[in-house]
């Protein structure tokens, strides 16, 4: 139970219920829950929209929708895209962009990335058909950032993603994958498995991208990755495709 409350910590504004620093261990294995949380997240998200749409016209609802998504997320995998966008598009040499990826000031490639973000993800949301597209965007980006742990190098000698890469291993890769796709068929049924399939896509050409620009994945990509993974599901639930 430490390592799913570990998770929710981690990567959600839930109370601090263990106060304290967890283990690398313990991170590690918190990283099979990752999509369990994206599920509470997401279950969170469509329970605001549906509540709000009583009250207020679509787009408002879209707007503070997205709010609740970077406050209930303490806007983690929002900075990291920032940063990323900063960095990438930003230096001339791998060890530039290493640099200005961890520089905590915003520049103008992040501020251009983030508001075309932004706007993607607030017509997505208002063009969505149904709105179990919150829940099954949250549950891919949290499993992208599980298997992006997992699968590709870290390019930093310190920190919180090197102590996670170092100590994860199948069996949280497994579990993170089993909750995905039980979510993805429970959900969405063939149109979930899409999403699903869509997720990895994703994962693979974006950490390409980046492994191109770097010599690892940094936690700043981790959660770029994540927030490309929601936009593209999201997307995704907007075409009307039935299967």
């Amino acid at each position: 139970m430490v390592s799913l409350i570990a998770a929710f910590q981690f990567l959600t504004i839930s109370p601090a219920i263990i106060r304290r620093i967890f283990t690398p261990q313990e991170m590690a294995r918190a990283v099979g829950w990752f999509p369990l949380v994206g599920l509470a997240l997401g279950a969170l998200l469509y329970g605001l929209s549906r509540g709000l749409s009583l009250i207020f016209p679509l787009p408002v609802v879209a707007v503070l929708v997205l709010a609740a998504w970077l406050l209930l997320t303490r806007a983690l995998h929002f900075d990291g895209f920032l940063d990323v966008c900063d960095g990438l598009f930003g230096g001339f040499t791998p060890e530039r962009r290493l640099e200005i990826m961890r520089d905590s000031r915003v520049g103008a490639f992040g501020v251009a990335g983030g508001v075309l973000l932004l706007l993607m993800k607030y017509a997505a949301i208002i063009s969505l058909p149904h709105l179990s597209g919150f829940l099954l965007a949250s549950v891919m980006g949290r499993w992208v950032l599980t298997m992006a742990v997992f699968a590709y190098p870290y390019a930093r000698e310190k920190g919180l993603g090197r102590d996670m890469k170092d100590n994860v291993c199948w069996q949280q890769v497994a579990l993170a994958t089993t909750i995905t796709l039980l979510a993805a068929w429970l959900i969405g049924g063939w149109l979930g498995l899409l999403a699903f399939a869509l997720a990895g896509v994703v994962l693979w050409l974006g950490a390409g991208f980046i492994l191109r620009r770097i010599p690892g994945l940094t936690g700043d990509s981790y959660g770029a990755l994540c927030e490309m993974t929601e936009l593209a599901v999201l997307l995704l639930f907007t075409t009307g495709i039935t299967l």
